[in-house]
């Protein structure tokens, strides 16, 4: 069958969704504040999967249910329910002893876990994302909870013991910053809310957080964990549109850490709101670029299985996708041969197929955008490479490979979040790397090669460039454990499973010059247990 009758009949008829697969509408009418699950009673907005179903008129998307729309009155009740749970640094959770915070969290881990069919049928049919990508998700948050469980108590341990040095007695410990402000982006909703949500909470701080406009309904499930998990206050949560509700909560002046993962442009607008930007701490997790570089001595079949992947793993909705390529000229024949074919060879689909690796988009003005990018580089003397490049049936894209790109393109300078792939050739390694010089932006890059002397020369340059140089391998955020951040306009702050915990509290110490009286302060503070900062207490 060809790609473009491939495309064409891409959907299919409801009777033809697998049992095991299929959906039930999800009416949310329901939001946690102060510790209780309130009903809304106000305006809704409608659901619509990227899936759309064959019927007797045609295709229509699929109804996946519909969440609430709130107001800024409700926006800032869920505030000041985050403000009076951390009540200054004196309540309830940022007081808490790190054994006590890390066991409701691994009671929120046991709860979450009930609801991994839920949630995984629901980011399926939410953003289009591949059953196996689906359950990797569900269970990589599932890993990084616990492992940032596990590095909480390393780094209480850590300080669980006072120092004394040039007459001073002190212990040295991280303390919460106050109220957090977590959204997460619609292309990892779970994850990426999770990791700024998490330690968030585990380091102290009480939080408000909003899902994003893709990607909704599947934090429904977890409702009733997180009520059940942690005190009133210390999680709440806002539906609706964001320009409504979080510029308000913004300039109330209140809002102590901001965890965002999105655009640059966005994340300017939210911190200029802030009337009080030396208080603002900012997480942010912004737009990408990542060029992938094929050298001439380049192992071909592994850069392009690498490019590939980078390039268009769930559809290239990631800021650590490879977002264009530069191909030396003596390869490039080579190297965009193979790219066509290895993409005709991609198994286009629904999400919950088997092996399926393309599937439709869930954002519904990346259809007109990508088209748009395409035009304004065919207008500048690129070509559409690949047979049926583009095509579109609904909000299912077909992957375009677009060559050669040239500076005077939009595809040179702007992350097209997409399946386009932009490839340009060059002749002198200075061309890719200039272009990494002068990008916006400063996340990865991807370098595929075999000299030795010219690979470890690039290394020097690059790595004052970008955050992350992978040699040989696609751009991408894992292992948790590694620093996750961008220099420029691509991130702030670094997330993995320790840095994100350092990221949400500060440190904090406690100093006494070494007296007599003061020792016997101490030690009694210490004896009766009546500090839960100053404290030697070891974590097993």
């Amino acid at each position: 069958m060809k790609i473009a009758e491939k495309v064409r009949n891409i959907f299919p008829a409801e009777r033809d969704i697998p049992k095991e697969a299929r959906i039930a509408p999800l009416e949310q009418r329901d939001y946690l504040v102060d510790g209780k699950i309130r009903v809304w009673r106000g305006q809704v907005r409608e659901v619509l999967s990227p899936v759309s179903l064959r019927g007797k008129k045609g295709l229509k998307r699929a109804h996946l249910g519909s969440y609430p729309l709130m107001t800024e009155k409700e926006a800032l009740e869920a505030l000041d329910s985050a403000v009076k749970a951390y009540d200054e640094g004196k309540g309830l959770w940022p007081t808490l002893g790190v054994e006590a915070r890390a066991a409701h969290m691994e009671e929120f881990v046991y709860r979450m876990k009930e609801k991994r069919a839920e949630v995984v049928n629901l980011l399926m049919w939410e953003i289009g994302k591949s059953l196996e990508d689906s359950q990797k998700e569900f269970d990589r948050t599932v890993e990084y909870i616990v492992d940032t469980i596990g590095a909480l108590k390393d780094l209480d341990r850590a300080s669980s013991r006072l120092c004394m040095t040039q007459g001073v007695i002190a212990q040295v410990k991280r303390a919460p910053l106050g109220v957090a402000l977590c959204m997460g982006p619609y292309n990892y909703p779970l994850n990426e809310t999770l990791t700024t949500l998490i330690p968030a909470i585990l380091m102290g701080n009480t939080v408000v957080f909003k899902p994003p406009k893709y990607g909704v309904l599947l934090h429904r499930p977890l409702l009733e964990a997180f009520r059940d998990s942690f005190p009133k206050g210390v999680v709440n949560t806002l539906y609706g549109e964001g320009k409504k509700i979080i510029g308000p909560l913004m300039k109330t002046g209140k809002v102590d850490v901001l965890a965002f993962i999105g655009s640059s442009k966005v994340a300017d607008i939210l911190k200029k709101q802030h009337p009080r930007p030396h208080r603002l701490r900012c997480v942010l997790g912004l737009d990408a670029k990542n060029a992938g570089i094929i050298l001439p001595d380049a192992d071909i079949d592994l850069a392009v299985s690498e490019s590939l992947t980078g390039a268009l793993s769930y559809n290239g909705q990631r800021c650590t996708a490879l977002k264009i390529l530069f191909v030396h000229r003596s390869v490039q024949n080579e190297f965009i041969e193979k790219l066509v074919t290895a993409i005709e060879e991609m198994k286009l689909g629904m999400p919950w197929e088997p092996e399926v690796k393309i599937t439709p988009l869930p954002e519904d003005d990346k259809i007109p955008y990508l088209a748009a990018v395409t035009a304004d580089a065919l207008k500048h003397g690129a070509k559409v490479i690949n047979e049926s490049g583009g095509l579109v049936n609904g909000n299912f894209v077909y992957p375009a490979v677009v060559y050669p790109v040239n500076k005077k393109m939009r595809l040179w300078r702007e992350e097209q979040f997409g399946p386009v792939i932009p490839v340009t050739p060059f002749d002198d390694i200075k061309e890719p790397l200039n272009y990494v010089v002068d990008s916006n932006f400063g996340q990865q890059v991807s370098v595929f090669g075999r000299d030795m002397d010219k690979i470890a020369a690039m290394i020097d340059t690059l790595v004052n460039q970008v955050c992350r140089v992978n040699i040989n391998s696609q751009c991408q955020r894992g292992p948790d454990i590694f620093p996750f951040t961008g220099r420029k306009d691509s991130a702030e702050g670094t997330l993995s499973v320790s840095d994100a915990l350092r990221v949400f509290s500060i440190r904090t110490l406690l100093a006494a010059k070494d007296s007599d009286a003061n020792k016997k302060l101490i030690r009694e503070i210490l004896r009766n247990r009546k500090s839960k900062f100053l404290s030697t207490d070891f974590i097993l």
